[in-house]
């Protein structure tokens, strides 16, 4: 068999989803020596331990949807046997997650050799009845995760601020409240990252609408920078303005700028020309705008250092 002939036997047969494991292919009819001829001719690209996806599938998708991804991978060995937590199951819940890693997180011990492995976390932590619901992977199989007032606590407990609040934040505009997350944090059995979790909770917005706004807002606390309104509404003469964050009496706002801010939903160049005559708009109004991307979030002296000026040309 060359390449072609197994490149088509795979399109053919392949089960259906991004991720199949080794049982699914070989009843599918792609038994072991096709399957490990596709991996060297670089068909089929070998997730982890009995897990695979085509190719060009796999790397058409970005680093933090392959690693949503890699939950399914696991799932496909472990056979309904684990309970995913943490980032893992904040991942499975669609909540934000940012700097979080790749690695698989688990709750106690799983049955099966999914279970091991470099990309694997295994969390030994009292787990109640309560304390899991059954939810769906991307690419639709059912499994067991923490519910999600469990899984912010979880993380909250063992992430950096950052990537912790991202979780939180995003959480809570799905729903969570942060009566659940005090509730569940002064019941809770373990002590262990109790006083981290604690002052995570108090640090979380439900305003916050991605996780560039979450740092954002936390960058601005750390820098001891007045602080400011949060979605803040602004009148113009296009229309309503919504600010991520506002200092009305200066006039001055602050946007953080995903690249799906804007795009998401519109063609660029309409996104574009909305954005240029909202902009005009705030300055016929007195209004001055700054604008940061990801990359200054990790220059906050700079960051510091604009805002400063901004400030001091306002006085």
């Amino acid at each position: 068999m060359n390449n072609r002939v197994a490149e088509a036997l795979v399109a053919e047969r392949w089960p259906g989803g991004l991720i199949a494991s080794t049982r699914q292919l070989l009843e599918a009819g792609i038994d072991d020596r096709v399957i490990t001829a596709c991996v060297r001719w670089g068909i089929l690209v070998r997730i982890r331990r009995a897990a695979y996806a085509r190719t060009g599938q796999w790397s058409a998708l970005s680093h933090w949807e392959q690693d949503d991804f890699r939950i399914d991978a696991h799932a496909a060995g472990a056979q309904n046997s684990a309970v995913y937590s943490h980032t893992s199951a904040a991942r499975l819940h669609g909540f934000a997650v940012w700097d979080a890693g790749s690695v698989i997180h688990i709750v106690n011990k799983v049955n099966s050799g999914s279970s091991h492995g470099s990309d694997v976390r295994v969390h030994r932590a009292p787990v109640g009845s309560g304390d899991t619901v059954s939810v769906r992977t991307r690419d639709g199989r059912a499994v067991l995760a923490t519910a999600p007032v469990r899984t912010v606590i979880d993380c909250a407990r063992i992430l950096a601020q950052d990537p912790a609040a991202v979780i939180g934040d995003s959480a809570l505009r799905r729903g969570v409240s942060i009566e659940q997350l005090t509730a569940a944090l002064g019941s809770a059995e373990f002590t262990r990252g109790r006083a981290r979790a604690a002052k995570l909770i108090g640090l979380l917005d439900r305003r916050a609408e991605s996780a560039g706004e979450t740092r954002t807002r936390l960058l601005l606390a750390r820098l001891g920078i007045e602080p400011p309104e949060i979605q803040f509404c602004i009148k113009t003469a296009v229309g309503m303005y919504r600010a991520d964050y506002a200092w009305p009496r200066i006039r001055l706002i602050l946007e953080f700028d995903g690249r799906a801010k804007y795009f998401e939903y519109r063609p660029t160049p309409e996104a574009l020309l909305l954005e240029r005559r909202r902009e005009s708009a705030l300055i016929e109004l007195g209004w001055r705008v700054i604008r940061l991307t990801w990359a200054d979030l990790d220059r906050p002296d700079l960051v510091a250092a604009r805002i400063a000026a901004a400030f001091a040309a306002a006085a």
